[in-house]
């Protein structure tokens, strides 16, 4: 519908008011009360019911703590519908916020030592807009739209949390979309990519226990900093030795924990590995070999170890669903300004959702390539796109509803 985007640009002011209140109380992780309060104030607003939605099993909970994130009892979805029956399409925005202090002088800006420097305040503001168009309309709907308002994905697995607690039941969903707003992406400008969207990530946690000591007595200790070297250097290996050269896959170390004095062997290590890549035979592969390296080497120095591990699978972009919403997409942006780009480097926890149904993930440019970019202190986006990205949400889950609804 055409007139969606009118419609939209008339709701701009709202949707750029709810993104400033989101920007200014970010909340972190899978419990984010202050916001998920916000979005059901907002949408009772609009006369749409919501509920809670999201479970956190203790397993889950102590793997978080873990890997350094406070204990979360709860996981705060927020899940709304609009009309009524079948077809039913879901659209996504996730609303968590990174644990990075914001570097900008805006009005706006947060008011905590946690901030949106990944445009998750955009997303839910850009569905509630897209909510209140989809209630406008809600008559002439044919099926249901399910609106999920998600937290954790940072921590790639919120999606997951709501999926486990119901979310793609009653009414059953058949279709999903989302779309994630880019800073370094030019304004208006829409990317998209059909197959493998984004990569997985696989993280290692080796907790490694050895044993202290002095030094100069190397031989009466067991030095954890060695295992943890010979582990990643190992792992390293693996990818140029066991990994198809044409298969893209990473691996990386973010964290080596460990000691507090030059002439002491500490007692433990802790290494964190990140792996990504688009391929599920690599994938596969090293989510069997890893663990066996890390064993290997911890046992040969005489240490002990425990692994924690938390993966996240590629999203898929549904090549017939893309084929019926990219003409939606068109009659908001502009069909010069789509382009199929290939997949991301990042990784998307709305994977699982694209696990489970058929469903499209889009990138909507809020700025240009000389602008920061997400998780940096200093990013910014232009809000004069975001009018746009409630309309697309909206016209897209009207135009896939067109398609399958009686």
């Amino acid at each position: 519908m055409k007139s969606l985007y009118q419609e939209a640009k008339a709701i701009q002011d709202q949707i750029v008011a709810d993104r400033r209140y989101l920007h200014q109380i970010p909340e972190v992780g899978m419990d984010l009360p202050e916001s998920a309060a916000y979005i059901e104030k907002r949408l009772s607003e609009m006369g749409i019911p919501s509920h809670r939605c999201g479970v956190m099993p203790d397993e889950i909970r102590k793997k978080y703590v873990a890997m350094g994130f406070p204990d979360m009892a709860a996981s705060t979805g927020v899940v709304a519908t609009i009309g009524s029956g079948s077809p039913c399409i879901l659209l996504r925005a996730d609303f968590d916020a990174l644990p990075m202090e914001e570097i900008n002088d805006l009005p706006f800006c947060s008011k905590r030592k946690a901030s949106h420097m990944c445009g998750h305040d955009t997303h839910a503001a850009m569905l509630l807009g897209a909510a209140k168009l989809l209630k406008d309309h809600e008559s002439e709907l044919k099926g249901t739209v399910k609106l999920m308002f998600q937290p954790g994905e940072e921590m790639g697995y919120g999606s997951k949390t709501m999926i486990d607690d119901g979310l793609l039941e009653n009414p059953k969903v058949d279709a999903a979309f989302a779309l994630h707003i880019f800073s370094t992406t030019p304004v208006g400008e829409v990317t998209y990519c059909t197959g493998v969207t984004s990569s997985s990530l696989d993280s290692f946690i080796v907790n490694i226990q050895g044993k202290g000591g002095h030094s100069s007595t190397p031989q009466l200790s067991i030095d954890p900093l060695m295992i943890a070297n010979q582990i990643y250097t190992a792992a390293n290996m693996l990818m140029t030795r066991e990994v198809d050269p044409k298969a893209t896959a990473t691996l990386s170390a973010g964290v080596l924990r460990s000691g507090t004095a030059v002439n002491i062997l500490p007692d433990t290590a802790t290494l964190q590995m990140g792996m990504r890549t688009y391929d599920k035979e690599a994938r596969a592969h090293i989510l069997e070999r890893l663990p066996q390296i890390i064993d290997h080497y911890v046992k040969a120095w005489r240490g002990d170890y425990e692994l924690v591990t938390f993966n996240c699978p590629c999203t898929y972009t549904d090549d017939t669903v893309s084929r019926e919403l990219l003409p939606a997409i068109a009659e908001i942006v502009g069909e010069e300004n789509i382009s199929n780009t290939g997949p991301m480097a990042g990784t998307e926890d709305f994977s699982y959702v694209a696990e489970a149904v058929p469903s499209m993930f889009i990138c909507l440019g809020a700025g240009g390539p000389d602008q920061y970019p997400h998780h940096n202190p200093r990013m910014v986006l232009d809000e004069s796109v975001f009018f746009q990205g409630a309309a697309i949400h909206a016209n897209c889950a009207m135009e896939w509803l067109n398609r399958h609804g009686k």
